[in-house]
């Protein structure tokens, strides 16, 4: 399986300006490019190659006076740059023909140097691993790099990556074995929340934490701050560096709890279970900041990538599941029930019921059934069902999905 590992990197000033110039160097060839296709396009003329745009933009680009500068950059980041723009016209084109399912993708769009996120991607031929630490990086030097892990195996390409807040990264993408954890009998459902991140069939509850609301009286002074700098000016640049370094020590503090959250679960389960929320939906509505502090669907996905790379069965339940609506012990649907309404009692049995914790046991039982539909519609049909072995995906339209070792 493929794994990515990030790391922070610390270049010093004429290693940032020739990443500058790396970053501007694949921006123009982007923007050069889709505009030739755009040209084509619009004037009916065929659809404009790689091959083509290589040479026109990249080779030959270079020995003209106004993109001699192309040739400070790595030559290998430009291509990469072509190759990115031939994958989001894929994505594109594969989306129209319906073979593309999930979310509405878009033609691709202009690259602004203004853009919050800067980035440059090679390949193993453009950069080295050093045995003092640093990483050699083609045109730009040996870049220090925080390790604060070892990588299980060499690289097969490099993404460097500045942010809003104006720090460095470098994520490798490398090929590793799965990491197979003891098996286990323990399965577990969860029902995630607002107030409570997350309620578990066996009775465990973890509390939200809740870091945006906690840094929003330290962001209301910030942004401020900032609104009331003169626009263009550089007092206004400094200002939105230090509301952007804020809201970045929010994303890694929920991240790295994510992370911790995720593994434990990971590692005292055999197979968990989870509802396929539709977080975009709910982020339209009046609960939407406190729906992006929580952060459900990148904690799924953690949940979902670790049980792949640790031998666990990750399943997801359809959405219109009515998990809050029925009971867990006679499984009478009571109908639906208002989110203030925390307990209530059931009328087919009487049992009094936590609303969270019914809704996690709901999980479990609805998380065992499709599983067990699936092992014998792959029994009766003579398939297999292997286990994933790259990053597992949400299947769109509230289909189940499953990852992991299913025959454990």
């Amino acid at each position: 399986m493929q794994l990515r590992y990030n790391y922070r990197v610390y270049p010093d000033a004429p290693q940032r300006r020739a990443l500058a110039r790396a970053f501007g160097c694949a921006r123009v060839v982007w923007n050069d490019c889709l505009r030739d296709r755009e040209e084509a396009q619009a004037a009916g003329r065929p659809y404009v190659t790689s091959a083509e745009l290589s040479r026109r933009r990249i080779t030959q680009a270079k020995r003209t006076a106004e993109r001699a500068w192309l040739a400070e950059a790595p030559a290998i980041a430009l291509q990469q740059s072509l190759r990115d723009l031939d994958t989001a016209y894929k994505n594109f084109f594969d989306f129209l023909k319906g073979t593309r399912k999930g979310r509405k993708v878009g033609p691709p769009r202009y690259k602004s140097k203004k853009d919050t996120r800067q980035s440059i991607r090679l390949t193993a031929s453009a950069f080295s691993l050093r045995g003092n630490g640093t990483v050699y990086v083609a045109k730009v030097g040996d870049i220090k790099v925080k390790w604060s892990r070892p990588l299980p195996s060499p690289p097969t390409s490099l993404t460097v990556t500045k942010d809003s807040a104006g720090r460095y990264f470098m994520s490798f993408v490398v090929d590793t074995e799965p990491h197979v954890l003891p098996v286990l009998d323990a399965e577990v459902g969860i029902d995630l929340g607002l107030s409570t991140f997350a309620v578990l069939s066996d009775g465990t509850r973890i509390r939200s934490p809740k870091f945006l609301r906690r840094a929003e009286k330290k962001l209301k002074r910030l942004q401020k701050d900032l609104s009331r700098k003169a626009k263009g000016s550089k007092n206004r640049d400094k200002a939105r560096a230090r509301v952007a370094r804020q809201h970045a020590r929010v994303a890694d503090r929920r991240r790295d709890w994510h992370h911790k959250a995720s593994t434990q679960i990971i590692r005292d389960n055999q197979a968990v279970y989870v509802e396929d929320l539709a977080v975009s939906g709910l982020a339209r509505t009046r609960l939407a900041k406190s729906v992006h502090d929580a952060g459900w669907s990148a904690f799924v996905n953690m949940l979902e990538y670790k049980a792949v790379k640790h031998g666990r069965y990750f399943g997801k339940i359809g959405r219109f599941e009515p998990t809050s609506q029925k009971c867990s012990v006679c499984g009478v649907k009571d109908g639906p029930k208002p989110l203030h309404i925390r307990q209530w009692t059931c009328a087919g049995c009487g049992t009094v019921h936590d609303r969270d914790d019914n809704a996690s046991q709901n999980t479990l039982a609805a998380g065992r059934a499709d599983r067990l539909n699936a092992l014998q519609s792959a029994g009766k049909t003579r398939t297999k069902v292997p286990a994933q072995r790259v990053e597992a995906g949400s299947h769109p339209g509230g289909h189940p999905t499953a990852a992991g070792t299913l025959g454990l």
